[in-house]
């Protein structure tokens, strides 16, 4: 009996600080705040209310993580029905205000400074082609700086990564990394995604734009076409009336991008209708000038666009790298950070990550699958398999049909019209690699290790219309949360790629 009273006097307690501190200042926030107006705009942002109501976030959040600790300190055994039931429905609520309102104070305190609240910052856009894998989307050829002064976006110092040319010397990699992905993270800022941490990526990649163009940045910004696609969703179409890019496209090309044509467009069409590089490299500047121009349209529909931007950030489509390491304790908590380690990272994670290896844009055709098999070893550790299956869908006469400059012209050995690909698959630390298979038949494989965590990778090559299917399989695995997958973000849809874990009981030996 006693422990019943103890458990309805912790709830009451709760119950009470909820309401005095916890949802008093949230009241106060929510009704100072104007919350569609911090998306970034043309006139700018009054980030003051934001930064003024920070330590009202703060206090409510603290109010909320007491009060759940308190709560899940009770014993539920033994309770009356009556007791325990609501128990457990406060426990879930309170976990998942928790988790919101933690998310909140840390957007709050540094999402102002970041947003250029005290001044001027400068964010190098990286703009991802898809087209050509890399392990966090695809090689960011097309560069631009991006300032963001008090919310107001502006765009300027576009340039490409072939422009950067050679560094000399090799920006410096952790010896884990260039072991994995060689020194060329390091001498080319088209390679400096081979990994797939993108903290390692963006602060090599402002290392190289500092070291060439001798111009100060903040932080970078990686975005991919599909992302793009996002924003018009939001924005609304945009019209290519440049007259210089006019004259590039001729009748080729579409003279509005919208979220359904972008993709092909930007990824596909332009090869044929522009194919030299450089006036390539024009195009994608126009494109990406005109849509941060949208963006900044105080026309466009608020809450559709960062409901949009988070969908894209949650696919890995946009992640977000500070130089300020206090910002980045904040960002390496989420999984914007696009980090391999750390707090962001579930104990059971897998990946799957693709690097090209053809030179060229033939990944625009290859359609891929990801999926987990969670099962038990005879000796009853857990086991999971990481399978993925490529197909190329290219046309068959694509040596032909498609122009060179997309299938590489067999410059690196590989024929035109096949697609050559490095598959690399993480594991959870203290899990290890122990088997990689190509079409079913065991086949050896490079292991490594990044950040504790098990690395196995392969290479596939596939002529056009043929398929192929990977699997590596991870053992020792001592976690006991369910396994997730993240995978390099593609041309595909998500839920197209990343299919559902397949799960069997797994039983210790005896």
């Amino acid at each position: 009996m006693g422990g019943n009273f103890q458990a309805a006097r912790e709830i009451a307690i709760s119950a009470d600080d909820l309401a005095q501190l916890g949802a008093a200042p949230l009241i106060d926030v929510f009704q100072s705040l104007d919350w569609k107006s911090l998306a970034p705009s043309g006139e700018g942002v009054d980030l003051k209310p934001l930064k003024t109501a920070q330590p009202r976030i703060s206090s409510a959040a603290q109010a909320v993580s007491q009060s759940s600790d308190r709560l899940n300190k009770i014993n539920a055994d033994g309770l009356f029905p009556q007791i325990a039931d609501p128990l457990l429905h406060a426990r879930e609520q309170l976990e998942s205000l928790r988790s919101s309102l933690n998310a909140a104070n840390d957007v709050a305190s540094v999402a102002p400074d970041m947003m250029g609240a005290d001044g001027p910052r400068r964010y190098l856009l990286l703009i991802q082609n898809n087209a050509e894998a890399r392990a966090t989307g695809g090689i960011p050829g097309a560069l631009a700086v991006l300032t963001v002064d008090k919310g107001k976006l502006s765009l300027s110092e576009q340039n490409t990564a072939g422009a950067l040319g050679v560094m000399s010397p090799v920006v410096p990699v952790e010896d884990e990394q260039r072991q994995l992905y060689s020194t060329r993270i390091g001498k080319y800022m088209q390679d400096v995604n081979l990994t797939p941490d993108f903290p390692t990526s963006a602060s090599t990649a402002v290392t190289m734009w500092e070291q060439k163009m001798g111009t100060h940045l903040d932080g970078v910004i990686s975005v991919d076409p599909v992302s793009l696609g996002y924003i018009l969703d939001a924005t609304g179409p945009i019209k290519l009336d440049d007259p210089e890019i006019q004259r590039l496209m001729g009748v080729a090309l579409p003279t509005e991008l919208n979220g359904k044509n972008v993709v092909k467009t930007l990824l596909s069409d332009v090869y044929r209708a522009i194919p030299e590089p450089a006036m390539q490299d024009i195009f994608f500047a126009s494109v990406a000038k005109k849509v941060f121009s949208a963006v900044s349209n105080d026309s466009s529909d608020r809450r559709r666009l960062i409901e949009r931007l988070t969908q894209a950030a949650s696919e890995g489509r946009i992640l977000l790298w500070s130089k300020s390491g206090k910002e980045q304790t904040v960002i390496w908590k989420y999984p914007v950070s696009g980090s391999i380690s750390g707090p962001s990272i579930s104990p059971a994670q897998f990946g799957a990550y693709f690097n090209d290896g053809t030179g060229a844009k033939m990944d625009f055709y290859v359609k891929r699958t990801a999926q987990l098999f969670a099962g038990c070893t005879a000796d009853g550790y857990a086991q999971v398999k990481v399978r993925i299956t490529s197909t190329n869908t290219a046309p068959k006469d694509a040596a032909t049909s498609l122009p060179s400059y997309v299938t590489g012209g067999g410059v690196f050995g590989v024929p035109e019209g096949s697609v050559q690909t490095n598959v690399v698959a993480y594991g959870p630390v203290q899990s290890n690699v122990e088997t990689v298979s190509v079409a079913g038949k065991k086949t050896g494989f490079a292991s490594n290790r990044h950040s504790g965590r098990p690395v196995g990778s392969v290479t596939i090559r596939l002529a056009p219309g043929q398929s192929s299917t990977v699997e590596f399989t991870f053992d020792k695995i001592v976690q006991h949360t369910q396994p997730k997958l993240s995978v390099t973000p593609s041309v595909q849809a998500l839920k197209d790629v990343v299919l559902d874990t397949i799960s069997t009981n797994c039983v210790p030996a005896p």
